[in-house]
């Protein structure tokens, strides 16, 4: 295994560092107070930030776009572990995935119509995503019952002729709030008599159409997210015709094994970037603030932490950058240990080194002054999205001990 970068990986990082050294960083503070702005509104009232459109044309001209997919004419032609150091140089920062068109749930979703969706399904809704032109949501999560397995949902698929029709409640659905979010892809209960991850299907649902209720945005540690939202939405008699449906009834499940693989490579390396700008911080604080008569870092083990937090850091790095070569050399199927096994150390690992740092800055931690707050929800938030660490340390022993399990003697 070779996990250093490519050198097209390297020239990228390079430019992206000084676009977010130079463009970025100065005016993230103002975006961020924009969006705090939105939160005190009802959220059909939340507004985009002009400053971010602004830099997002900026990035699309300066080629730093669709970063994520690995298509030269679509996206910059990047593997995924040539995308992974640039992943985690975004996710040193809050508003800078969206600014390169590289944000969840959009990328989860171009990456499933541009392995899986049809010509026009692509035409209609893939182009205007790659261009940033709107935004998209996945439903999944259901309210009434225990989404850790995903095959409990209770959100229907039925055919009706040349039509759809759709029956549910999801929560949890990102996006939901943003005001360019243009389309979702539902996945529900399809084929009920198939084999248990042969039941489900993924439908792309417009989200005017007539049924589609939006009921509220949910809270996560207080605060909306604003302006992507993750909203409740019911599903009462939705219908949209069956060209809208992904690959095919009862494909819903192995559309997800292919969409979570990569998008797991990008969310952990996004949190392990949250996780060396939580370090920075630390470092910062703890050698400039004095209390009985030495700096910070001289109190209390905190030399011990700085260094148990670089440590974990540069280990659970590796341990991505592990997955990320297995997808990309032997693909998803062959690197489901290590795309477990990251889900579970990453954020884990984050929600460590920030609540150290937390500490050291003592109540400046604690608001929205510095990241480190929304680090840390994002950080708890990950234990749960797409599966929680009980579920992937399942997948991780389940795997383990088939290597273990010996064929019975004919």
């Amino acid at each position: 295994m070779n996990f250093q970068p490519s050198d097209k990986s390297q020239d990228y990082l390079g430019q992206l560092n000084t676009f977010m050294t130079t463009q970025v960083e100065p005016v993230e503070q103002d975006i961020i107070q924009h969006h705090a702005r939105n939160e005190r509104l009802d959220w059909r009232e939340w507004q985009v930030c002009p400053q971010s459109e602004d830099l997002k044309n900026k990035a699309k001209r300066a080629g730093l776009w669709n970063l994520f997919l690995p298509d030269n004419q679509l996206g910059q032609g990047l593997s995924c572990l040539d995308y992974a150091p640039l992943a985690e140089r975004m996710g040193q920062s809050l508003i800078a995935p969206e600014i390169f068109n590289c944000n969840a749930p959009d990328t989860g979703n171009m990456e499933v119509l541009y392995h899986f969706g049809s010509e026009s399904q692509k035409q209609q809704w893939l182009t205007p995503l790659l261009a940033g032109e709107i935004r998209s949501v996945f439903f999944m999560t259901e309210p009434q019952v225990a989404s850790s397995d995903a095959t409990n949902m209770q959100a229907t698929i039925i055919e009706d002729g040349d039509n759809l029709v759709l029956n549910g409640r999801k929560w949890w659905s990102t996006g939901l709030g943003h005001p360019n979010a243009k389309v979702g892809i539902f996945m529900g209960l399809s084929n009920p008599d198939n084999e248990r991850h042969s039941q489900h299907s993924m439908v792309l649902v417009p989200l005017d159409t007539a049924g589609v209720n939006v009921q509220r945005m949910l809270t996560a540690y207080g605060e909306y997210d604003a302006p992507y939202g993750h909203g409740e939405v019911h599903f009462d008699n939705v219908r949209v015709p069956k060209s809208n449906l992904i690959m095919g009834m009862g494909k819903g499940f192995a559309i997800a094994q292919g969409r979570l693989g990569p998008g797991r490579i990008h969310h952990c390396m996004r949190a392990i970037g949250a996780a060396e700008k939580s370090l920075q911080l630390a470092i910062k604080r703890g050698t400039e603030r004095v209390a009985f008569g030495k700096p910070l870092l001289q109190l209390g083990g905190n030399l011990e932490r700085i260094a148990d937090a670089r440590i974990a850091i540069d280990q659970a790095r590796l341990l991505t950058l592990s997955a990320a070569w297995k997808i990309d050399h032997v693909g998803v199927k062959n690197a489901m240990t290590e795309i477990s096994a990251i889900k579970v150390v990453v954020p884990n690992m984050l929600e460590q080194v920030v609540d150290m740092a937390i500490q050291l800055h003592g109540g400046a931690g604690m608001c929205n002054d510095l990241p480190l707050s929304r680090f840390m929800a994002m950080a708890r938030a990950l234990r749960l999205a797409d599966g929680p660490d009980e579920v992937h340390k399942a997948m991780v022993s389940r795997l383990e001990l088939a290597k273990y399990q010996h064929k019975e003697r004919p």
